[in-house]
Order: structure tokens, then sequence, then C-alpha cells
């Protein structure tokens, strides 16, 4: 009998087992591939958004999402996209709390670009959410304006103070980009620390077409170590948050730090996601192009049989690991979707 049955006869959770053994506890759902950025490393200047129609409505979001949770999902992230950018997006967060309130789910999460945080944060804290996480790659006002196309910084900066005050503990994320922020990242992680955030560096990954090229713009992580090494002692911790990101405490300053490399060294082995887009297809993993369409499963009955039966078909198929590649034959992407699609 499989690890399915088993649950279910037994009346628990009914785990989610891919076909390498590891369960899927963690779900990131994208609700909308709109933002108020265009962060020149995630998307096109003149993006091309997808019609009302073929967006998954909060109500669908909602039966999708209490489906996962019922087969043993215990986190979710709402990503985008910027998130906070949906229409009546609170109503939605809301109405999820009451599986947190019911130790269904243990923690919902968000990912933002800080742009709606101030006015928003005080309501993610009475809907149940305790952890943001923030994307910032620089502290330059003049240089976040050219990264994001037109971003205000200081609407970012009012949104973190705001988001902290309203009790949100926070995660700031950094791609880590050649000939923009690399003289900036230590500035970044004293300045983090100094306010009692995390920090975590990410690798540039290929995900879509972009303005410019990726092989100009990819810092490898092992580089950004080396560099911080030669000023504080890392050490590596077990702290983990669900994600794939490696944590090491900064030991001067007491802080955490974490990288996320998926192109240095891939983290696919421990791997417990599967994301969602707006649009209700699945990717079983970020650097696939497999996908199981439940947007159609959704729509095609009132009740959940078909939607479950659709999700579990879709794990039995989870690959091992991604197949990212930054080279010089390889200048786009090795996935067409952008990051906005997917959700981060």
């Amino acid at each position: 009998m499989g690890q399915y049955a088993e649950d279910k006869q037994q009346g628990a959770h009914p785990a989610l087992i891919d076909p390498f053994g590891r369960a899927v506890t963690y779900l990131r759902v994208s609700v909308t591939d709109r933002c108020d950025l265009r962060c020149v490393y995630c998307m096109s200047e003149h993006m091309t958004f997808l019609p009302k129609k073929d967006v998954l409505s909060l109500e669908e979001l909602d039966r999708l999402c209490t489906v996962f949770i019922e087969k043993g999902v215990r986190k979710i992230r709402l990503t985008g996209g910027e998130p906070l950018v949906r229409k009546n997006i609170m109503s939605f967060i809301r109405g999820l709390k009451r599986h947190l309130d019911s130790g269904a789910l243990d923690e919902l999460t968000i990912t933002t670009n800080g742009t709606q945080l101030e006015r928003y944060a005080e309501e993610l804290f009475e809907a149940g959410v305790r952890r943001i996480n923030v994307s910032l790659d620089t502290l330059d006002a003049e240089k976040f304006k050219d990264v994001t196309r037109w971003g205000d910084i200081q609407k970012v900066f009012s949104g973190i103070e705001a988001a902290q005050k309203a009790g949100l503990k926070i995660k700031l994320n950094a791609v880590a980009l050649k000939n923009f922020n690399e003289d900036e990242l230590i500035p970044m992680l004293e300045w983090a620390h100094e306010r009692g955030h995390d920090l975590t560096f990410i690798e540039t990954m290929p995900l879509g077409e972009i303005d410019g090229d990726r092989n100009e713009q990819y810092l490898p992580l092992s580089d950004v170590r080396k560099a911080l090494s030669a000023k504080y002692t890392l050490t590596d911790i077990p702290y983990k948050t669900g994600g794939p990101a490696r944590y090491m405490r900064i030991e001067q300053t007491g802080g955490r730090l974490g990288f996320i490399t998926p192109m240095t060294h891939n983290f696919c082995e421990s791997c417990n996601r599967v994301r969602v887009t707006c649009t209700g297809q699945l990717f079983m993993c970020l650097g696939q192009e497999d996908q199981k369409d439940l947007r159609a499963a959704l729509r095609a009955s009132e009740g959940n049989e078909v939607l479950s039966e659709a999700i579990e078909s879709a794990i039995a198929r989870k690959p091992k690991g991604h197949d990212f590649i930054i080279d010089r034959d390889n200048k786009s992407g090795s996935v067409s979707r952008h990051m906005s699609m997917t959700g981060g």
C-alpha cells in the first residue's frame, strides 16, 4: 500500500509523496502576473499581462489552496507578480486564516516588493501572516529606480518600517547581480542586521526573455561567500524556513544570512515545493517546463474530486531536479516563462 493510501486509511492528512520519496508540504501560489515594478532581471519593460478570464478568481484560488491543505500542505506562500496589487487580495488572505486557526496550516507567508506594505502591513498581521519576504536588490535610490525601471525606494523603506511596526518578521531577498550590486552586498547585510532582519542572497535564474544578457548579470554566490569571509566569520547553521536557502550566522552581527544557489549548488535533493501560477498551472519544478492544468480541473466540477486527482497525478511526475544553465550558448533563458508568471 502506498503512503497516500495508508494515510487516507488512517484518517490522517494524506501526504503528497513524489517519485523520489520527498513529501510536498509547501505550496507557492502566484495570485497575479501583474506588478507595479519592472525589475530588469525578471521581466521586459513592455510586458503583456494576462486577460482576466485566464486568471483564477479569488474563490478558485481559495478552493485550490484548501485542497492542497487537505492533502498535507503545511505552508503556503503567496507570490506574484506583486501579490498586493491584486484587487481584493486581503479578502482572500483573511479567508485562508481559517486554516491557520484550525491548525491545518502551519504558516501563511507572502513575498512582496514592499511598495504596498505601508497600506497593508497591519491587515496582513491581523489575517494571520507573521513573516514576509521583501525583495530589495539595492539601498541606493537611483540604482533602485534603474533596476525596477521606475520604482521609488522610499515607498519600500516606509513599507518595511510599517511591517516591522505591525509585528511582521521580515526577511530581505536580494538577487546578486554582477556590475550592479556586488559592491553593496556588505552594506546591505549590515543594514538588514542592524534592523533585526534576515537577509538572503539569490543567484539570478534563467527564466524568460529579458532585455539584457544574463551572462553579464550572473554573479556566483561562491564568489560572494569568499568576499564576505574576508571580513566576517560565517558559521553554517541548520536553520530552515521551508524554502531552499542555506543559512549561516554572521558572528560579528549575530544575524542570519541565507544563500539560494540554483546555479552553483542546486537544492533539489530536499525539494518539498510546488508552484501554481495565477492561471492555475501547477509546476512541479521551477526549472522545468512540465506543468499540470489545474484551472481546467477547478472549472470541470463544483466538487473537488477532479482537482484532487489532478494534483495527485502531477506530483507523481515531479522531477528529481532542474536544468538551469547560464552560458554563452544560452543567453536568454533555460525556461521560457518569466518569474512573474510562476511566482518566486
